[in-house]
């Protein structure tokens, strides 16, 4: 499906129609698989939209990197902003508010539907916290770029840090798997990772180590499936670490979803949501 935009990130909401980031344009865009999107433009329009999800209330919320704001959306298109400095991942969390993080400012933040903000300060510097995601064990979990490190926080604001064997492994995107552990992908280092709730990690090499594998998603199909920036692919991993890799047409695919009709839905920067089945 051919985008007149930048896609970066990409969800399904709870009204069955893929919503995704347009990170050069401004813009908030929804379509449904086999129909025209509509667009929402951002005012103002320099904000860079990158991370979308969909929060407790059924709305869309995601990040403005540059614009320095986390934005909530519902469905009718109505949008609201909320000023903070450098917020990237955002997730909903066990307690019914937003978790993100801060990539300049070393800190974890909440938003509760009301806009009420509070932060976690990280026992590091310029680690520059990057992607969360809710875990099955009620802790947020989120990978250290800078850090190389994935760290957990449990809703109470205790921090708990974990090294990367590999260094320089530059880990970005995370989310929950089918068998109950966090999966992570290393654009640094050409890696999957693995780390389970006591904190044992384990790494899968890709078969292309300069791949730079940026997002992750578990699929329907008890596999996870992540997307190589650098080699404009689309990768599938199973529990056991067995790799498959596919080509995508365009360049820089970024986000990744699980859509409403079951298949893998990728946002290709260079102006595509792009398919694949599970």
């Amino acid at each position: 499906m051919q985008i007149d935009g930048s896609p970066y990130g990409v969800v399904t909401g709870r009204d069955g129609a893929l919503w995704f980031t347009l990170v050069q344009q401004g813009r908030i865009g929804r379509v449904v698989p086999g129909g025209e999107p509509t667009f929402f433009q951002l005012d103002p329009p320099d904000g860079q939209p990158t991370v979308i999800t969909t929060g407790h209330d059924g709305a869309l919320w995601f990040t403005e990197h540059a614009g320095g704001r986390i934005g909530r959306i519902g469905v009718d298109g109505t949008v609201r902003a909320f000023d903070v400095a450098s917020p990237y991942g955002i997730v909903a969390g066990p307690d019914g508010a937003m978790w993100f993080t801060q990539l300049q400012e070393d800190r974890i933040g909440r938003i509760d539907p009301a806009g009420r903000m509070s932060f976690v300060a990280l026992p590091t510097e310029k680690a520059m916290p990057s992607a969360i995601a809710a875990g099955p064990d009620g802790l947020l979990w989120f990978t250290l770029n800078q850090g190389n490190a994935i760290g957990s926080v449990t809703v109470a604001g205790e921090v708990t840090l974990h090294p990367l064997p590999t260094g320089a492994a530059a880990p970005v995107g995370i989310c929950a798997g089918p068998d109950r552990a966090m999966w992570f992908v290393e654009i640094g280092a050409g890696q999957i990772g693995r780390i389970d709730g006591a904190g044992t990690i384990t790494e899968h090499p890709l078969p292309d180590r300069a791949a730079r594998p940026h997002a992750i998603v578990a699929g329907p199909d008890d596999a996870l499936w992540f997307t190589e920036w650098g080699a404009g692919r689309l990768g599938r991993i199973t529990t056991d670490g067995t790799v498959t890799e596919y080509p995508l047409p365009g360049a820089e695919p970024h986000g990744l979803t699980v859509g409403p009709d079951g298949r893998i839905w990728v946002a290709m920067e260079s102006g595509a949501l792009v398919a694949a089945e599970a």
